[in-house]
């Protein structure tokens, strides 16, 4: 039996006790007064038997009630023991059978859990898994498509400069060394031209060409100077909307040029590196000077020349982001600073004389890579 059901029960028989006991309390006794010189079990008394009667008949009346109430309070008890027996079924069915049939119940959500989640697990593999071999089929395709155009282009790019070279020996025996130009028509990371000329080094500079180009953003590189341990010795370039620039040993100048139109332009930047003074040129006249730029820094000697690349690495790492698009002739360079007439005759063509005493425009001091062509080129009919 539980602690609750004994506590309903000695509860249960208290109140009982209680109601009997008050129940006998509500009982009068009579008592009546008698003589002291009368003996009460004499024969006097006999003759006036009204008060016995009625005590005999209180008592008698009082047994009766006892006798009642212990019969009620038996059965009440047994009633008590029948509630308390059923109230422990009760109780323990209240406690085991919820407890089975909850069991039973999260052991089946359990299972239709888990199975959900599997069964969504092996759909989600299924897709992967197709997504990868859709990817795997896909990449091949795609690397057999780039292997095979990128054959075609160089087979094509193959062909196309071995008829320029073709030509290119008729031309040469008719035509100065010094009426050509170089053609870099695709922005490329492997079209670009190389001067065969090492440069000393200087402390002063001058350097001049023709260039034509239209491309956009920015017409690229036109040239490029590495020397070990210093990729950007001497660098014009002018990459995306920035304006054109001029880098020695990888300190910047901006320069006032617009060449992106289609014509021929001829420019030169002038330097020294006394308090690091330049000067820029375009067509014959000075656009714009400074001072600052790499001073007292003299350009180091041993070096590559690059022309129509920018050097990430000595002689290479070239971006085709960075590459010049268009044309390019009569790159000269000198090692001192031009005066502006000097410059402005080059512009004009009426000095057939001066010529770059470092790097001077000859065929034979230029080599091209990469589909780069040259052809017959002459500044001053272009002009005039």
């Amino acid at each position: 039996m539980s602690r609750g059901a004994l506590g309903r029960l000695f509860a249960l028989s208290f109140l009982l006790a209680r109601a009997a006991a008050q129940d006998f309390a509500q009982t009068r006794f009579i008592c009546t007064s008698i003589p002291l010189d009368m003996d009460p079990m004499c024969s006097a008394p006999m003759q006036n038997s009204g008060p016995v009667e009625d005590i005999k008949g209180t008592i008698l009346q009082l047994r009766e009630t006892i006798l009642q109430q212990k019969e009620t309070i038996m059965n009440q008890k047994e009633t008590i023991r029948e509630l308390t027996a059923k109230l422990s079924r009760c109780e323990s069915q209240s406690v085991s059978e919820p407890s089975q049939y909850n069991r039973a119940n999260v052991s089946v959500q359990t299972n239709s859990l888990k199975d959900l989640l599997q069964n969504k697990i092996d759909h989600l593999e299924k897709q992967v898994l197709s997504r990868v071999n859709s990817l795997e089929e896909t990449k091949t395709a795609v690397r057999n498509d780039t292997t095979e155009n990128r054959g075609k282009i160089e087979n094509a790019l193959n062909s196309l400069h071995q008829r320029i070279s073709d030509l290119e020996k008729g031309q040469r025996n008719s035509r100065p060394t010094d009426k050509f130009q170089i053609t870099f028509p695709l922005r490329t990371n492997y079209m670009y031209a190389k001067v065969k000329t090492s440069l000393p080094e200087m402390y002063a500079m001058t350097v001049c060409m023709w260039l034509k180009s239209n491309a956009s953003p920015g017409v690229g590189t036109p040239f490029s100077y590495a020397v070990p341990g210093q990729s950007n010795e001497l660098v014009l370039i002018e990459w995306g909307n920035n304006p054109m620039e001029i880098l020695i040993n990888d300190k910047v100048a901006k320069l006032p040029f617009l060449i992106n139109d289609g014509k021929w332009h001829h420019i030169c930047v002038t330097w020294s590196t006394r308090d690091g003074v330049w000067e820029a040129y375009q067509d014959g006249l000075k656009r714009g000077n400074g001072e600052n730029l790499a001073p007292w820094h003299p350009i180091k000697p041993g070096g590559i020349m690059v022309l129509g690349q920018e050097q990430d690495t000595l002689g290479g790492g070239f971006d085709a982001t960075q590459a010049f698009v268009g044309e390019m002739s009569h790159f000269h360079m000198w090692d001192r600073v031009l005066t502006p007439g000097e410059v402005y005759s080059l512009a004009n063509c009426s000095s057939k004389t001066l010529v770059g005493n470092v790097i001077a425009w000859t065929e034979a001091n230029v080599d091209i890579y990469g589909g780069a062509t040259k052809w017959t080129f002459e500044a001053c009919r272009q002009i005039n």
